[in-house]
């Protein structure tokens, strides 16, 4: 096996796909051979020549030898005697064909928003909101209502964040161990991906997602053809002003407090806090703040440095459970795409 290619069986072997969405023209050209068919034609055929792809596509050989040119350029396929064929660090790549393709897409989206609104970005954070297509894509607001327009726009944002979830659940549960649970509560917890990977583990686990009304509906049909799905229960409600479920052992936020100011951050592990037994465990796994300083980013960093006023450190949760009392909190960095943080304390 070529040495660029991660280990197989590594839990974040996933983060090869950043290596397809470096540039732009990379993820212009692998999501073009995604939508026209030509990634699937590839692994019937295995090999062809830059002519039949052309005549299939009926397109002139010159445009199809651009495409194939860029794809080349980001070691998608390689050509040997006339005949091109994808390369080993790309068919490794494609066992993640979701995040592989998501990335694409999205950093394509978002790029647009990049370079029109990026001093809106660093100087009036607010008005590059009003106008940012792809932030707008996350609008809690039409999550109360189940239209047919609100459950379209809901469901567009959530297949986001569940593919994201699907893969960055593998960090957490590499560092921490969930064995010794039974009943644990996900506070804003979104479709269930990700205590759908907790229970898919740990067979023992009772978990309940609380999230907003069209999220749950969503949610329920996402975990409804799975195994798992009987030991996940859905309840619908707002996490700032209603009473939440207590009595568990686990409480969870995965990449959810980020998206509040400080205040409402608090509020929800305070709330969090509320709904754990003694000497229960409240987790925290979380983006921290982006790290342009360890070198060029990625293209395919866009769309989560649009965000980049959102994400903070650690700190200001440890300071939290402190105050509430936690003990043994602790905090470890765990680095993916961009720099996370799981951090755990004990309810006395």
């Amino acid at each position: 096996m070529p040495a660029s290619i991660p280990d197989r069986d590594a839990w974040n072997a996933y983060l090869c796909v950043d290596a397809f969405n470096k540039t732009l023209f990379d993820a212009r050209a692998l999501a073009t051979a995604f939508e026209i068919g030509l990634v699937d034609f590839m692994l019937q055929t295995g090999r062809v020549e830059v002519e039949s792809l052309a005549t299939r596509w009926s397109t002139g050989r010159q445009a199809m030898r651009l495409l194939v040119s860029f794809l080349a350029a980001g070691r998608v396929v390689e050509e040997r005697d006339g005949q091109i064929k994808f390369t080993e660090e790309f068919l490794n790549a494609l066992r993640f064909r979701d995040l592989l393709q998501l990335k694409a897409q999205m950093s394509n989206f978002a790029a647009h928003d990049f370079l029109d609104y990026f001093s809106d970005l660093i100087c009036r954070p607010d008005h590059f909101v009003k106008k940012s297509n792809f932030t707008r894509l996350f609008d809690y607001g039409r999550c109360f209502e189940n239209t047919k327009e609100n459950y379209e726009r809901t469901k567009q944002w959530m297949r986001i964040t569940t593919t994201l979830t699907k893969y960055e659940a593998q960090g957490c549960l590499a560092h921490h161990d969930f064995s010794r649970y039974g009943q644990m509560l996900d506070i804003g917890g979104n479709s269930g991906e990700f205590v759908l990977r907790i229970c898919r583990r740990h067979p023992g686990i009772q978990a309940t997602v609380f999230d907003l009304a069209l999220v749950c509906d969503i949610g329920v049909e996402h975990v409804c053809p799975e195994p798992e799905a009987p030991r996940i229960l859905f309840v619908k409600g707002n996490a700032l002003t209603d009473e939440l479920p207590g009595g568990f052992d686990l409480v969870t936020f995965k990449s959810m407090l980020h998206d509040w100011p400080e205040k409402e951050a608090r509020e929800f592990i305070t709330k969090g806090a509320q709904a754990l037994k003694p000497g229960g465990t409240l987790l925290i796994f979380e983006r921290g703040p982006i790290e342009v300083d360890e070198g060029p980013l990625p293209y395919s960093a866009i769309p989560m440095l649009l965000f980049f006023h959102s994400f903070r450190g650690p700190s200001l949760y440890k300071e939290q459970l402190g105050a509430l009392g936690f003990q043994n909190i602790t905090v470890q960095r765990i680095d993916l795409e961009m720099p996370f943080f799981l951090l755990t304390g004990l309810k006395p």
